[in-house]
């Protein structure tokens, strides 16, 4: 990867490495959300679902929009994808290994049968 790319996985996964902000990424999944409704989901203040809900925007993982005087937000499905596609890229490097230490093994003499 890149050092853009590296740095756009660092912010998906630190986005996605708070139980609170994956709730939040699932509901505005499912649905545009504002932003005071969802701060009404956690026993936090509504500040602290702001602070959470920047950090999945500037992940990339949700975008919001202004309605009047409301902070709607939505999930970007794009954005999770790009998330599975890292995931599945990660596992086929650790399969990789996986099976290149299965190679070593079965093929190492001093194994016995």
């Amino acid at each position: 990867m890149i050092v853009d790319e590296e740095d756009r996985a660092d912010a998906l996964f630190h986005a996605l490495a708070d139980r609170t902000r994956r709730d939040i990424l699932r509901r505005a999944l499912a649905g545009e959300h504002s932003v005071s409704a969802l701060a009404l989901k956690y026993e936090m203040s509504f500040a602290a679902v702001q602070k959470h809900v920047a950090v999945l925007e500037k992940a990339g993982l949700l975008t919001k929009r202004r309605h009047g005087r409301e902070q709607l937000a939505r999930g970007d499905v794009d954005a999770v994808r790009s998330v599975a596609s890292m995931l599945g890229e990660l596992e086929q490097i650790w399969r990789g290994r996986v099976a290149r230490i299965d190679e070593l093994i079965s093929s190492d003499p001093t194994q016995e049968d």
